[in-house]
């Protein structure tokens, strides 16, 4: 049996034959999870069939097959004489390898934090400065927010990336030097979230031209918590084993990993209310030909307002979803249709959606899981920081890559 090492299920089906045993009782083959909890999903070889998740949405061999596959191939294998196995043709098959470009990614890499000051500098100069009449005058807001969005990028703490402010101020990013207790003070304001995000929206219209499919999803920041350790140790001991967050929605362009639209909102949101929002988002600037999302967007509406803004949903269906009878099914009816008959094609373009499981990861790598600020409203605005310096850097390896050059606060 030729072993395709490309083939991630494979690769996880030997592992599971490898740790655990797996029994066979009446032609049924019984394979532990590879997360080596009591679960126990049924194989059967003769059908290629089995119980878990994986195998009853996408209908193809799963690492439990791929286990049981391995383990018959071992066992048959332990029963031949040495002559017979000397018989048996040795794969030749070679692993599928992809092809990469290390030039710009490196130029990129060189580059991007002086880059990246240069981007966020020319996005800053279109902040309208807002109206003031009494009191001290205030700090240049294009500067406070450059200062923000840069400090969160550098992952300093505001006294350490000072440095860096004052390289920025001596270049010529901005025009005055702030002290770095006013960038607490900005990041605590909520007159800053609406101009961080329409940055982020102005931060993806460069790449108009070269996004065409997108992918939705959500994930979790962790956050400082909302109680002092004293409270929790000695008045609500529950509350030591509970952790706050926020979770973060996000729509990305499938090519550059660009985040179009985004909204931060308390952990227990559910995502499929936010597919509407920021498919609407999107979609006013953007040609979206397609859409995916995993198995927690899928409702009618959602499918409803992907149709209306002309763009085919990929939305995981789930292992109980049915055709019905219904009146007011029929979109339903017509998409369930289309991915019974075409599965592997409907996968194909699901998958795009493990793009934005990159982008999650891109954030989480350069910036941390954990976010740093403490007060509320903080903590949105270093999200919406991190939306918009993530798309600088998406913009900033486009720059190489396809040598883009972009240009902020035009109309498309």
């Amino acid at each position: 049996m030729e072993y395709d090492s490309a083939n991630p299920r494979e690769t996880r089906g030997r592992e599971i034959a490898r740790r655990y045993t797996i029994k066979q009782e009446d032609g049924i083959w019984l394979v532990p999870s590879s997360s080596g909890k009591s679960t126990r999903y049924k194989v059967d070889l003769k059908k290629l069939s089995c119980t878990c998740p994986d195998f009853e949405f996408h209908r193809q061999k799963c690492k439990h097959i791929f286990a049981v596959e391995f383990s018959f191939e071992q066992e048959f294998l332990a029963l031949l004489t040495e002559e017979e196995m000397s018989q048996i043709p040795k794969s030749t098959q070679k692993r599928k390898t992809y092809p990469q470009f290390w030039s710009p990614y490196n130029k990129s890499q060189v580059f991007e934090k002086f880059e990246f000051q240069n981007l966020l500098a020319e996005l800053c100069k279109g902040i309208a400065e807002p109206s003031h009449k009494n009191g001290r005058p205030p700090l240049n807001l294009g500067d406070m927010i450059f200062a923000c969005v840069f400090k969160v990028y550098s992952t300093y703490s505001s006294r350490r990336f000072m440095t860096d402010l004052r390289t920025a101020h001596a270049i010529g990013f901005i025009s005055e030097l702030p002290h770095y207790n006013a960038i607490f003070r900005y990041l605590q304001r909520e007159s800053l979230t609406p101009y961080l995000k329409i940055m982020i929206e102005q931060s993806s219209l460069p790449l108009v031209a070269l996004e065409k499919a997108f992918a939705v999803d959500a994930s979790g920041f962790a956050t400082t918590g909302g109680f002092t350790w004293l409270y929790a140790r000695y008045t609500e001991p529950r509350l030591i084993e509970k952790r706050d967050w926020l979770k973060m929605h996000i729509c990305i362009g499938t090519l550059t990993n660009i985040i179009t639209a985004a909204e931060v909102t308390e952990k227990y949101d559910h995502e499929a209310n936010y597919f509407a929002p920021l498919v609407e988002a999107t979609a006013k600037n953007f040609e979206m030909v397609e859409i995916s999302a995993d198995a927690a967007y899928l409702s009618k509406a959602n499918l409803q307002i992907a149709v209306d803004n002309d763009i085919y949903p990929y939305i995981a269906w789930k292992s109980n979803s049915r055709e019905t009878d219904k009146v007011g099914n029929e979109l339903w009816n017509r998409l369930y249709h289309y991915y019974a008959m075409n599965k592997d094609k409907f996968l194909t373009h699901y998958h795009r959606r493990s793009n934005v499981e990159t982008a999650f990861h891109m954030l989480k790598t350069l910036f941390g899981e954990n976010l740093r600020s403490k007060m509320r409203t903080a903590q949105i605005n270093e999200c919406l920081a991190r939306i918009l310096a993530h798309n600088l850097i998406c913009l900033v390896r486009s720059m190489y890559k396809f040598g883009l050059k972009p240009e902020f606060w035009r109309e498309i």
